[in-house]
């Protein structure tokens, strides 16, 4: 009987206001079928949040991020910490669906998987707007229309719901601290780039979207509006370019062209159907929303590169040698 891989689940946080949310998602770790193994809490350089979560959450280590404030060096603080074969990595405000652990590290039995991603659920805190086309909701951290509805390969996964075997991204050099969000900012793409130097770094590899693995995302009213859509494609512009810049046009575009080629026609298609009551509107948030995106990776094209070295404190090839699988809950 195979026994599933060890795990550390790592859940970065930024700030108070989402406290509830926070409290939702480290609830949802706790109740897992298969427990996982190790949660990990990152604070990113919010002292009050750090404190709060430090006395609430029994059974989680509570950590300071160590680097860069922003995410990506918030997860970089995780995996180093990180004691299991298996990093995974939540969103502080998602919550996973109780069989998720499992969902996930079912599929490291094949020793070519060298990640699995699940489905990310919008959980809309007000209705859905009814011109927000489904093929849009990466805008809100979600899995879009267009996506494989059953386990493949993908070049990349979401953010708020996705797995590494953790010698993986060490060996990788982590995430780019010069990448990713910032508190509110909308910027992006380290996933995609980091996917992108694992594939790389060991071709034969996979990267595997695991739909049965699911987690919701909670999207407030804030980003259902037409400002945050427009600003949120053309984020996601400014960030592809970067990774074109690091990881080679090719590489960096290749989800992005068929998704232009098919998804988004057809969309548009379904949207002009006759009958359809916001259809129009569903329409031109298309031609917007593709609109956006493209004048913000022209903008960001254009730009002069800006480097920025790695901080102290985020894992590179000198920490690749995995630390031992933790004994603990749901090991059989």
């Amino acid at each position: 009987m195979n026994t599933l891989p060890s795990v550390t689940v790592v859940v970065c946080a930024y700030t108070l206001d989402r406290w509830d949310d926070l409290t939702a998602a480290i609830g949802s770790l706790l109740a897992q079928r298969h427990p996982v193994d190790e949660i990990v809490l990152v604070v990113d350089h919010c002292p009050e949040l750090y404190e709060r979560a430090s006395a609430a959450f029994t059974g989680v280590r509570v950590l300071a991020n160590t680097g860069r404030q922003g995410l990506s060096d918030g997860r970089n603080t995780g995996v180093e910490a990180a004691r299991c074969e298996v990093v995974a990595f939540l969103d502080d405000d998602a919550a996973a669906a109780p069989d998720w652990s499992e969902g996930l590290l079912a599929r490291y039995a094949d020793p070519d998987v060298a990640g699995v991603g699940g489905l990310v659920r919008p959980w809309w805190a007000t209705r859905r707007p009814e011109w927000f086309p489904p093929e849009f909701d990466w805008v809100v951290g979600c899995s879009y229309r267009g996506l494989p509805r059953r386990l493949a390969p993908v070049r990349n996964f979401i953010g708020a719901n996705m797995s590494f075997r953790r010698a993986e991204v060490v060996a990788a050099g982590g995430f780019r601290a010069d990448l990713g969000r910032v508190g509110t900012r909308p910027l992006g793409c380290e996933e995609t780039e980091l996917c992108l130097r694992i594939a790389a770094r060991r071709p034969g590899s996979v990267l595997l979207h695991e739909p049965a693995a699911a987690v919701r995302h909670r999207v407030p009213a804030a980003r259902a509006t037409w400002a945050y859509f427009v600003s949120r494609c053309y984020a996601e512009g400014l960030s592809k370019a970067q990774v074109a810049r690091l990881g080679g046009t090719r590489a960096a575009l290749a989800s992005e062209r068929a998704y232009l080629r098919s998804t988004v026609p057809r969309a548009f298609g379904r949207a002009l159907r006759p009958g359809r009551p916001a259809g129009l509107r569903t329409a031109g948030a298309l031609v917007g929303g593709v609109g956006a995106t493209v004048a913000g990776y022209a903008v960001g094209r254009a730009r002069r590169p800006a480097p920025a070295p790695r901080p102290a404190g985020a894992p590179t090839a000198r920490t690749a040698v995995p630390r031992p699988a933790a004994a603990g809950r749901g090991r059989p």
